[in-house]
């Protein structure tokens, strides 16, 4: 087996992964906090469309994206004079597809994470003189705890996977854009069976132990 081979789609999944999975746990995060203690018209229409990519075919996702970041859009054409560089078929690119697909994951799971969480505790801390951001440190988030982890290891689980959405917007170079799900699908599609099986067994034994950790940590 050729490990060099092996290991760059393991790798780049990896950092792929870890970068999407915080910042889709920042985003859903703060707006599982935001959006439902606020009362406006419309949140329902917002909600809707947080858990758009979960419902979506991944393709669909992709496609959007492309048009939306492609070079002949405004966001695209900015990012591309801020950087110098295209951010399609990208590193990035593959990081803001597994952010897109991950973040209804966190947003769903640390909504009824804060949900769990009694109110009067809260009210009880305000009271003592902590401000909004004091409370939501060292009350609320911590007592939302096992709902953070969970959502964190779904975020990381869903990035680690994610297949078509990369595919689209960030294609498969190996060395720059080549995650473990695409390399899997062109080492199928090639006949290299005995390749596909290792990649198929490094994402397995990878989500296992994610998920024994998880279960581990709730108790």
């Amino acid at each position: 087996m050729d490990w060099h081979a092996f290991w760059q789609p393991v790798r780049l999944s990896l950092e792929v992964a870890l970068l999407a999975s915080v910042i889709a746990l920042a985003m859903g995060t703060a707006a599982a906090r935001i959006v439902p203690r606020r009362r406006f018209k419309g949140r329902l229409l917002t909600e809707t469309f947080f858990l758009l990519p979960l419902v979506l075919p991944p393709t669909v996702v992709g496609f959007i994206l492309l048009v939306l970041l492609g070079r002949r859009s405004g966001a695209g054409r900015f990012i591309e004079w801020l950087t110098g560089a295209p951010i399609i078929f990208s590193w990035w690119a593959a990081v803001i597809a597994a952010v897109v697909v991950a973040f209804p994951l966190v947003y769903q799971t640390m909504k009824a994470g804060f949900a769990s969480v009694d109110r009067e505790v809260e009210e009880a801390a305000r009271s003592a003189g902590a401000g909004e951001l004091q409370v939501f440190r060292y009350v609320t988030l911590p007592l939302a705890g096992h709902a953070f982890l969970t959502a964190y290891v779904l975020a990381f689980a869903r990035a680690l996977g994610e297949f078509g959405a990369t595919l689209m917007i960030a294609g498969n170079i190996p060395g720059r854009t080549q995650t473990v799900p695409t390399a899997i699908y062109v080492a199928v599609d090639a006949g290299h069976t005995g390749m596909a099986w290792a990649w198929t067994a490094a994402v397995i034994g990878l989500s296992f132990l994610l998920l024994l950790f998880t279960g581990r940590a709730r108790k």
